[in-house]
């Protein structure tokens, strides 16, 4: 991660910009319709995402353009390792959240109240963002680090210029993003990198503060079917938490009925980290078992994550176990799927290729 440059002026180009999505309500109230939460924001209160503003009935957003983090990054490390497999992304990042994950990694940039114009965090223009790109070879723009919809103008302007650019583009998201706001962006997003935290409304309350989960699953499928972007889901196992037998057969399930079954399953090793410092580090058998379960329901691809050098990195052939792609951590070391298919028996292998 790099010092963010000043790629635009302030006082022309600043933060505060009216918001997209939102209903005005009596009494000067509004109600913000980009997330899930559908804040109702009383007069100069902040939404839940502490970076959307309601001010004299009006409802702005007070981070566009402001960047917390940016560098180029290889896709493998979203992880998305069925789209443009070697290819660079220009990855950025910006302020707040609209989860509060108890064990965020990320909660020097997520849990943070914005203060509006006065905010000197680093302005980039979305041109400027696809010019750096271009400079540094990037085939691609993703919006990752912190929740990508809560700067939502600013990466639909970001994904539209990319399109034009013809860089691909991604969402790295929790999936709390409305349908309205999916179909918004639909356009010009071409994968959606979605975490499905757990399948139980109980652990999203106590992790996230988030009273139902479906309405992720929805825009998941929504994604998918109506949009045609490529979807990968990830689920960090944490011990004793997310990871009983019952529940990842139930959302290995999802995955294959809802989405199908060559859709990638990350399952990620959890790290202890702010208020979850106290448990520890998922066991690899746990791991190991939780990919079991999945392969059990008829996912083709399981892969395991924060586990570097583990042979379940790697991508292997459904049909004849071939390994085809070889992986450590975010790094391609050899690359075998020819014409879209396994070399060893034919097998199409469903996986957007890049230049690799």
């Amino acid at each position: 991660m790099q010092p963010v440059p000043n790629g635009g002026d302030l006082s022309e180009k600043g933060p505060v910009r009216e918001a997209l999505l939102y209903e005005q309500l009596p009494s000067e109230r509004v109600r913000c319709n980009l997330c899930q939460r559908r804040c109702l924001i009383e007069p100069n209160q902040l939404g839940y995402c502490s970076v959307r503003i309601n001010r004299g009935g009006r409802l702005y957003t007070l981070s566009y353009g402001l960047i917390s983090t940016y560098r180029p990054a290889p896709m493998e490390i979203k992880p998305l390792f069925h789209f443009h497999p070697g290819e660079w992304a220009f990855s950025l990042g910006s302020w707040g959240c609209n989860f509060r994950c108890i064990g965020c990694q990320n909660w020097e940039i997520a849990h943070i109240k914005l203060k509006g114009e006065g905010e000197k965090r680093g302005f980039l223009s979305p041109e400027r963002a696809i010019s750096m790109a271009k400079e540094q070879n990037c085939q691609g723009i993703s919006f990752t680090y912190n929740e990508p919809t809560i700067w939502f103008e600013y990466t639909l302007d970001t994904a539209r210029l990319a399109k034009e650019a013809e860089l691909h583009t991604s969402f790295v998201t929790n999936g709390f993003i409305t349908s309205e706001a999916l179909d918004l962006i639909g356009p010009w997003l071409d994968a959606y990198r979605v975490d499905v935290k757990s399948f139980s409304s109980s652990f999203y309350r106590k992790i996230a503060k988030v009273e139902d989960f479906h309405g992720i699953l929805e825009v998941a499928e929504r994604a998918k079917l109506k949009w045609g972007m490529h979807l990968e889901v990830v689920t960090n196992l944490i011990p004793g938490l997310n990871d009983s037998p019952d529940e990842l057969r139930e959302l290995a399930g999802w995955i294959r009925e809802k989405l199908g079954s060559p859709t990638p399953w990350h399952i990620t090793r959890f790290f202890p980290y702010l208020k979850l410092s106290h448990l520890p580090p998922t066991p690899i058998k746990t791991l190991e078992k939780a990919r079991g379960i999945g392969m059990e329901e008829g996912l083709d691809f399981v892969y395991l994550g924060n586990l570097a050098g583990h042979p379940f990195e790697n991508t292997y052939c459904p049909s004849c176990g071939e390994l085809l792609i070889e992986r450590r951590s975010s790094h391609i070391l050899s690359y075998r799927i020819e014409g879209g298919s396994c070399p060893h028996c034919g097998r199409r292998i469903p996986i957007v290729e890049g230049s690799q």
